[in-house]
């Protein structure tokens, strides 16, 4: 499964960033009210971090193609090949991601204009996983070629991009508390933000667990033999992974959940708060590198 690296660094990295993007529209969405300047305060600086996460997935995923410089000749199938498309929509949400960050940095164009760039990126990030998951929906593949696929992935786009989100929100907001006097407004909107990001992703985790027990059944009574040994080779060969990813995602559960009662509890200092944020991302992060690599190792095909 390891030869398969790049693409799992594809996959995770794109869709993570599509993750943050969407929650980012999300925390603008909820809160029209919440003056802009204190808004753009709060979320600014984790606009910053989609772009880069977007540029090292579209990099890594090259480095799958024997000749990196041969990429453009995937476009000649556009209307026909979902391969073509994963590349011309990941290519639009970069474009329209950076436009975003630039709009939004220097404050650009008007702000309901900007909104609408940023809409209209979300939608093609949400299109782009879409993408994604049809590239890997291979009828040879019976593994692959199930719903369980685009859900597996959405819920990867919502957890890491969430999680990524309320990391970066503590770590800076951390930051710029050591450097000036507290801003209650923007104290507000950070405890409302990271409390319902650390709900979410309980949510997301214990749907992750559902989900696989869902899939794991889905295997065992596919009349196809292919599709059972993916199941064996999931139970026996990356069993010990399968273990480290649940372990993970459990804690990665037990963090955000801790989290979420410390901000529920209205504590009044955040000093440990960032590290917790940061420390349940990277687990869950982690957990879903570790799921994706099993998803590459899993593959049999059809008369194999």
């Amino acid at each position: 499964m390891w030869h398969e690296l790049p693409l799992v660094i594809f996959t995770i990295c794109a869709q993570m960033s599509v993750g943050s993007f969407i929650v980012l529209g999300i925390i603008h969405l909820a809160g029209l009210k919440v003056p802009q300047k204190t808004m753009d305060k709060v979320t600014d600086p984790a606009l910053y971090a989609i772009g880069p996460l977007l540029v090292l997935g579209l990099a890594a995923s090259t480095m799958h193609l024997g000749k990196p410089l041969r990429a453009p000749n995937a476009l000649l199938h556009l209307g026909s090949s979902w391969l073509s498309r994963e590349i011309v929509v990941g290519m639009a949400f970069a474009a329209l991601g950076a436009a975003f960050a630039i709009c939004q940095g220097f404050k650009l164009l008007n702000h309901r204009l900007r909104q609408v760039l940023a809409g209209l990126t979300a939608l093609v990030g949400v299109f782009l996983v879409f993408a994604i998951s049809k590239v890997y929906s291979l009828r040879t593949v019976p593994a692959w070629a199930t719903v369980h696929t685009p859900i597996a992935f959405y819920i990867t786009t919502l957890l890491l991009g969430g999680l990524a989100v309320a990391a970066a929100l503590l770590v800076v907001y951390r930051i710029r508390r050591g450097r000036s006097e507290p801003d209650p407004d923007a104290d507000a909107l950070l405890t409302q933000t990271v409390r319902a990001i650390s709900l979410a992703g309980v949510v997301l985790i214990a749907v992750r667990f559902f989900e696989r027990v869902s899939y794991y059944a889905f295997l065992g009574g596919h009349p196809s033999p292919a599709a059972r040994r993916s199941l064996e080779i999931l139970g026996g060969e990356l069993g010990g992974w399968r273990t480290a990813q649940a372990l993970l995602l459990a804690a990665a559960l037990l963090c955000l959940a801790y989290l979420l009662f410390k901000l529920v509890a209205r504590v009044d200092s955040y000093r440990y708060l960032p590290a917790l944020g940061v420390v349940a991302f990277a687990l869950a992060f982690v957990g879903e590198f570790i799921g994706r690599l099993m998803f590459y190792g899993s593959m049999v095909r059809v008369g194999t």
